[in-house]
């Protein structure tokens, strides 16, 4: 589950540990309802695990898969579907404090990893407790994200652990919009155009 664009010295974090909403005008129908949380942004693009589109897979395919052994009493848990790039690619975030092979700290309380590792923490029943697990990432190139925010085809919220690791993944996106005090029902497509 390595993955070389995951890196822990960006100097320029931008976006990086927000929550990305797609507004009810976006046009690409892979992301219409969908919360984002943004694990990487520079300038050199950016990088986000989509959080509330599930797959038709569960951990203990997972585990399966990797020969893995489920311990977990979690196994029937869905996998996420982070976005259409690298679909194949396992990637896994995490309450902070708890370190893997490619663990990166995406901000005090939110951690990624994309190795094998914590898959096999996870399938032993080690935890970490806070987890979501996902296939693929959504990703932009150079001020492609920046152009989007620009069309209000996204909304940034300030990221919460408890939208990520305790709420419902099928109430994600009108949760985080409700914290902040907007009902998603009542913007228009053309939310922010004058």
């Amino acid at each position: 589950m390595q993955h070389p664009n995951i890196d822990s010295d960006l100097t320029h974090t931008g976006l990086r540990g927000q929550f990305l909403l797609a507004m009810p005008g976006m046009e690409d129908p892979r992301f219409r309802h969908t919360i984002a949380f943004v694990c990487e942004h520079s300038p050199e693009g950016a990088m986000a695990i989509a959080i509330n589109i599930p797959s038709k897979v569960h951990w203990k395919q997972v585990f399966d898969q990797l020969s893995l052994e489920d311990l977990s009493l979690r196994g029937d848990e869905t996998v996420l579907l982070g976005g259409p790039v690298s679909p194949e690619q396992g990637f896994v975030l995490h309450g902070a404090g708890a370190r893997f092979d490619s663990t990166l700290e995406v901000n005090g309380d939110i951690s990624l990893t994309a190795s094998r590792d914590i898959l096999e923490s996870l399938a032993a029943g080690r935890g970490p407790d806070d987890v979501l697990v996902a296939l693929g990432y959504s990703g932009w190139g150079p001020g492609q994200l920046e152009e989007e925010l620009a069309d209000n085809a996204w909304l940034t919220l300030p990221a919460e652990p408890e939208i990520l690791f305790a709420t419902p993944w099928h109430k994600r996106w009108q949760t985080a919009a409700a914290r902040q005090g907007i009902d998603m029902s009542g913007l228009g497509a053309q939310a922010g155009h004058a």
